[in-house]
């Protein structure tokens, strides 16, 4: 198979709908068909092939969409580095992919001036140009990978999560169940491997105007004037997007009556902020979506749901996905070996104790690209089948999720366990503190919070957190993908 026959499908069903819609420009299916079939013959002309690999520097955009495509059309490889790299670890994340070529935007041409390992790259390919010779489409990808997505971190080797054609094609029909859409839809979706899914379905997707490598710089009107005009009937985009676009429903008074459906992940929503939403989009349905860069969906929750179910041990996130399998195992900081079921079972942990989540299925990412020891660390392997570890903690109530935070970040503190990220929400309920966590310096508790407050009247507020100091900061650093996480490698004391 190749996935773009997912879109091909969707172009011979609906030639003359609108595909996708970016500031000013948009384009209809048979439109976007002949240009990714013409951008394909281009790259063939310059010598990119099946197998190839082609380092994309391309926004969210109609341009990135046809690229990709086009991409997909030969059988190559689509390798995306995250934008805010600094240029030592571009380096390295170019070298380790190795491509055959390079495709960005013309500020792109300024990155090659600072990266040696750019500038080796062999075939340079023009954003703009396309050829009208024919060329076959390749088949038989199941296996190829179709993206690699690099993920940076803070130290470390890069990760780069590879997705097959089959991968991919498993990770749409996932979507496809937990979001439901159809053709009539009009979406506007953040999170740019959801625009893959509506070309698959034929609705058509409004790219929102703003910068997502500066999502605090966010113009919530311009984003509003967007829904309005094009009647968006849903939205599917990280907390932070979700939070600003309420917050400005909530102090102009007003709503987006078109909009049906919210779907967010990414980050976690506490009830609170699950109430903001509520407020904001009372005749909208909300879903908080559990995943991870390896296997999305792993759970989901509607708003409404979380706000009556509260928090209290654990963060709920939802009945597990019905194709997904979920076990809690025992927190261990070591690679699992290659074992037998009644071996990982000796490692599941009781219903309701806390331990570290582990998924299984169809839709469950099952290789990096040239980085074996990312695969034992991040997996296990049971009798051939792959268990993806999510570094998350959390236990399970019967079929139900419940989060406690990342296992690294879980504090043992007087053969007491202690949750940062519950405890993050029990910070957030304080009026006057935007932000905070709890971490453990040797054997000292700080709090750190990001507040107007004075330390001397958030210790008269703070109720049931022990800490043995409280650390004020103007700004707790996010991560910089969703800007809704605390960064925690960045935090400095």
């Amino acid at each position: 198979m190749n996935i773009i026959t997912l879109f091909l499908e969707s172009a011979r069903r609906y030639p003359k709908k609108t595909a996708i819609i970016s500031k000013k420009k948009s384009i209809r299916y048979a439109k976007l068909e002949q240009e990714v079939k013409a951008t394909a013959s281009y790259f063939i002309s310059k010598g990119i092939k099946k197998g190839d690999r082609v380092i994309v520097f391309i926004p969210m955009s109609i341009d990135l969409y046809r690229v990709v495509l086009a991409l997909f059309y030969i059988g190559a490889t689509a390798v995306f580095l995250d934008q805010w790299i600094d240029n030592k670890r571009l380096d390295l994340s170019c070298e380790i992919a190795n491509s055959k070529g390079f495709i960005g935007v013309f500020k792109t041409k300024f990155l090659m001036l600072f990266s040696k390992e750019l500038r080796k790259i062999p075939i340079k390919l023009k954003l703009n140009k396309q050829h009208k010779l024919k060329v076959n489409m390749a088949m038989n990808l199941d296996d190829v990978p179709a993206l690699i997505t690099f993920t940076t971190g803070s130290t470390g080797v890069p990760k780069a999560a590879e997705r097959s054609h089959r991968f991919l094609k498993e990770q749409f029909n996932a979507l496809l169940y937990e979001i439901k859409p159809k053709a009539s839809d009009i979406d506007m979706p953040v999170l740019p491997i959801v625009l893959f899914m509506n070309l698959g379905v034929g609705c058509t997707s409004v790219i929102a105007d703003f910068k997502m490598t500066k999502p605090e710089a966010i113009k919530e009107i311009t984003i509003v004037n967007q829904i309005r005009k094009y009647a968006v009937n849903r939205i599917i985009a990280s907390p932070f997007f979700v939070h600003k676009l309420a917050i400005f429903l909530i102090d102009k008074n007003t709503q987006l009556d078109t909009l049906k459906q919210i779907f967010t992940g990414g980050a976690p929503v506490f009830p609170r902020e699950a109430s903001v939403y509520l407020k904001a989009f009372p005749k909208t349905i909300s879903n908080i979506v559990y995943g991870s860069t390896e296997v999305e969906p792993i759970s989901s929750i509607r708003v409404d749901n979380l706000i009556q179910k509260g928090i209290h041990r654990g963060l709920p996130v939802g009945e597990v996905f019905y194709k997904a399998k979920v076990k809690i195992i025992k927190i261990c900081n070591h690679a699992i070996a290659p074992c037998s079921y009644e071996q990982l079972n000796v490692l599941v942990v009781t219903d309701g104790e806390i331990g570290e989540i582990i998924v299984s299925g169809p839709h469950v990412l099952e290789k990096y690209f040239e980085n074996e020891q990312v695969f034992k660390d991040n997996k296990v392997v049971v009798e051939g089948e792959i268990w993806h570890r999510t570094g998350d903690s959390g236990y399970l109530n019967k079929n139900e999720l419940f989060l406690t935070g990342r296992c690294k970040q879980l504090i043992y503190n007087d053969a007491k366990l202690l949750s940062p990220f519950i405890i993050e929400n029990k910070l957030q309920l304080i009026d006057g503190v935007t932000l905070g966590t709890l971490i453990k310096n040797k054997d000292t508790l700080i709090l750190i919070v990001e507040s107007i407050l004075s330390v001397s009247e958030l210790k008269s507020k703070i109720i049931d957190i022990p800490y043995d100091e409280i650390k004020i900061l103007s700004k707790i650093p996010r991560d910089p993908r969703h800007n809704s996480k605390i960064d925690y490698n960045s935090l400095v004391l």
